[in-house]
Order: structure tokens, then C-alpha cells, then sequence
């Protein structure tokens, strides 16, 4: 590849681009302050095209808002950004989808992208969208490696950043924040899951190609690979969830994204996605004098009314199916599932992807 750049011409023949001029041009976004600290893909006019061409919508049609810092975005805007973040053209539409996806949660519109916590969004592709643009639906679905699975979260983060004006130490105020905060978009692996898709839970139904998206705090690990016992399963998901840590309020939210081992032995064993979140509803949580001992009293009191109600007063986290959805994704090589702590609740939602024009 060296020899070919040197020599200004590609294996096929044909010119090769400038490299120098390729750099100023990446370096000209970043002294436009354009950039979340990666290198950007300058947009000419006729990229931009490509991108509005597949969707209906009108290029200054507004697709959403931040009252509380009196900001818009509209359609031409959200493509320069996903074309800057690497997207190819075809991806749009599913840009599309999942920012309306998060537009519709009331955590992003009320200051979830400039909380102290610094959520990640967490976007679930559905349908046949997953395999003709290339999305990763096995193996690493939290992982790099795939280009629209890194790449459309991006654009979502740009978006935020340069429509939005939320820039680390001005807008945005996590104090730590997420590792991978715009990088976390999966594709659900329908083929190896024994339930229906994600996007029916949201509504979009009959196999059509959806996005859905909620914010998230953190992501833990449930690693279990040991036993044949669906039940042992089940209680490792709930000592997973009843970790304390991120608990600030009465009731949370976690999305549940489980390996297909894990869904498939529930299903074996007769249990439906309903029937995996009602077991966790039910046992998800903290005695009062848990939470104490963990310098969490505090939620107890909020979680009672305002009274401490004793020691043995069981304090449960989740408050309805909403507050725990079930993925399936990842590979079928190694009993690992993965708990989501969702900041606030997910909106019960999914977006189909748009036809082109």
C-alpha cells in the first residue's frame, strides 16, 4: 500500500487521492472543533447528496431538540455529521431511526447527555437492515471491528456534539463517564435466539427492519458457564443487578442482553422473555439493612415513602418489564451475558428504518 501512495497510483491503475490533502482537510475539521478526538471524513457537497437521497424527508425538516439549551437539529445537519463520523450513505436511514429512537426517551431530551454520569447510548438494530448493510450479529456485538456497528453510533455523537453544542467541560459534565460512550449500537442475533425480535417488544412488528435506543450508566459482565441449571442462571442475573453501586435512586432500569446459551436454556426450560423479567422483577433488590450497610440508606428512605420502614423491609430495584428489556446477541461459544444499567427507563419503543426515496 506504501509503494502505491509513493508511486501515485492505485493497484487498479487509477490515481491515487492526495494524502497530503486529505490531511489538511482532516485537519481543518479539527480546528473547526468538529471532531470527538478521532480523525473526521471531510464532506463535499456531492457526499452530502448521497446522503439525503435516501430518506423522504426534507433536508431542513427538524428531528430534534433540546429545550433546555434551546438547540435543533435538522435532517441536512444529522447527515454531515454521520458522513464526518464515517457512515456510508446507505447507513442513514438507521442514523435516522436511532436518533428518533433516543428522542423519544425522556432521559436524552431532559439533560441525559450532559449528566454527571456520562451515559452511552444503546442502539439494537432489528430485520433484514442487519445483514444487507453488514452489521456484526455474533461474535463481539460489543466490539470493535464492523463498520456500520462503529460507525452509527458516531454519527449519533456527533450530532450531539456539533448540532447540539455538548462538548466535554462546557455542556457536558460527566465526571468520569463511560468508556466507548458513542460506540455501543449491536445487532440482535435473531437467527440464534429462541424468542421473537427486540423490535416487536417495541411495537414494530412482522420482521421489519427497526432500531431501538435507550440510555445506559454501566455494562457488568454476568459470566456463567458452569451449570446446566436455568434457575442457577437466573440468580447470578440477580445478585448481577442488586449490586448497589450506580443505585442513586428507588427504582432503576438494567436492559439484559443475554448470550444465546443463556435465552436458549430458558427457553428449554419453558420460560418466555416475560417470564425471565417477571422471575427478576420479583427478586431484584435490597433489604433496608443492605442498603445501610452499603452507604445506601439514603435510597431506602426514598424508596419507602420517605420513612424508614426496618431492617428486614425488602426494597425491590425494577419497577416493570419496561425497566428490564431482553436482548439476544453475541456469539454461541461461551456462557457470558451482560447486564446494562439503563439511565432512567427505556421508552418501550422501536423505530422502523425509512425507505429510501
Amino acid at each position: 500500500m506504501t509503494a502505491d501512495v509513493t508511486d501515485g497510483a492505485t493497484a487498479s491503475g487509477a490515481a491515487a487521492p492526495d494524502p497530503d490533502e486529505a490531511q489538511r482537510a482532516i485537519e481543518y475539521c479539527y480546528e473547526q472543533g468538529w471532531s470527538d478526538g478521532l480523525p473526521l471524513v471531510p464532506v463535499s457537497a456531492p457526499l452530502l447528496d448521497q446522503f439525503l437521497a435516501t430518506t423522504s424527508k426534507d433536508p431542513d425538516e427538524i428531528i430534534g431538540s433540546l429545550e433546555q439549551v434551546g438547540r435543533d437539529v435538522n435532517v441536512r445537519t444529522a447527515a454531515i455529521n454521520a458522513a464526518m463520523a464515517g457512515c456510508k450513505p446507505e447507513y442513514f436511514p438507521v442514523v435516522l431511526a436511532a436518533f428518533e429512537a433516543l428522542m423519544r426517551e425522556r432521559a436524552a431530551r431532559g439533560g441525559g447527555f450532559q449528566s454527571t454520569s456520562g451515559p452511552s447510548p444503546l442502539i439494537v438494530v432489528n430485520g433484514p437492515i442487519r445483514h444487507e448493510l453488514g452489521f456484526n450479529t455474533k461474535g463481539g456485538a460489543f466490539g470493535p471491528g464492523f463498520r456500520p456497528n462503529a460507525t452509527i453510533p458516531r454519527a449519533i455523537g456527533l450530532i450531539v456534539r456539533n448540532a447540539f453544542g455538548v462538548h466535554p467541560h462546557v455542556l457536558e459534565q460527566a465526571t468520569q463517564g463511560l468508556p466507548g460512550r458513542w460506540q455501543v449500537c449491536i445487532a440482535e442475533n435473531e437467527e440464534e435466539s429462541p424468542w421473537e425480535p427486540f423490535a416487536e417488544n417495541g411495537g414494530v412488528t412482522g420482521g421489519a427492519s427497526a432500531v431501538s435506543a435507550t440510555l445506559t450508566r454501566t455494562m457488568e459482565f454476568v459470566d456463567n458457564r458452569h451449570t446446566p441449571n436455568h434457575e442457577d442462571v437466573l440468580r447470578d442475573l440477580q445478585d448481577t443487578i442488586s449490586r448497589v453501586g450506580s443505585q442513586i435512586f428507588p427504582l432503576s432500569g438494567v436492559a439484559l442482553v443475554l448470550c444465546p446459551e443463556h435465552a436458549q436454556m430458558f427457553a428449554a426450560a419453558g420460560m418466555s422473555k416475560a417470564d425471565v423479567q417477571n422471575w427478576l422483577l420479583e427478586r431484584c433488590g435490597r433489604t433496608g439493612a443492605e442498603l445501610s450497610s452499603m452507604g445506601k440508606a439514603e435510597v431506602a428512605r426514598k424508596g419507602f415513602g420517605g420513612e424508614y420502614e426496618g431492617d428486614e423491609a425488602f426494597h425491590k430495584f425494577l419497577g416493570g418489564p419496561t425497566s428490564i428489556p431482553v436482548i439476544v446477541a453475541g456469539a454461541k461459544n461461551a456462557a457470558i451475558s451482560m447486564v446494562v444499567r439503563i439511565f432512567g427507563e427505556w421508552s418501550g419503543t422501536a423505530v422502523g428504518v425509512g425507505e429510501k426515496k
